[in-house]
């Protein structure tokens, strides 16, 4: 994590994280959400939050390890921001691996 959005930024007055925008959703429904066992339901909300959220904010809610566990599912409904989750997830196996 580079420089994520501090607290009083990244929640507004009633609990709701900057990137859940479009749905009345409060921070700790959006953690209840990403640890349910429904695996479709759990990829539906880690999707999101990869869309939508600032990747430092991401790391906030979910590690590297889930979101590789979870990338088969994930893949298919980033939409645009598919292209930039590839891109940092292949720069990091590199590191990683070199």
């Amino acid at each position: 994590m580079i420089l994520p959005t501090p607290d009083h930024l990244r929640l507004d007055t009633k609990g709701r994280p900057y990137f859940l925008w479009d749905c009345d959703v409060t921070e700790e429904q959006f953690k209840a959400a990403l640890a349910t066992d429904d695996p479709d339901l759990r990829a539906y909300w880690l999707a999101k939050l990869m869309r939508q959220a600032k990747p430092d904010d991401v790391f906030l809610y979910v590690s590297l390890a889930e979101i590789r566990q979870m990338w088969d599912r994930v893949r298919p409904i980033l939409g645009k921001e598919r292209d930039l989750w590839t891109f940092l997830l292949n720069r990091w196996e590199a590191a990683r691996v070199g």
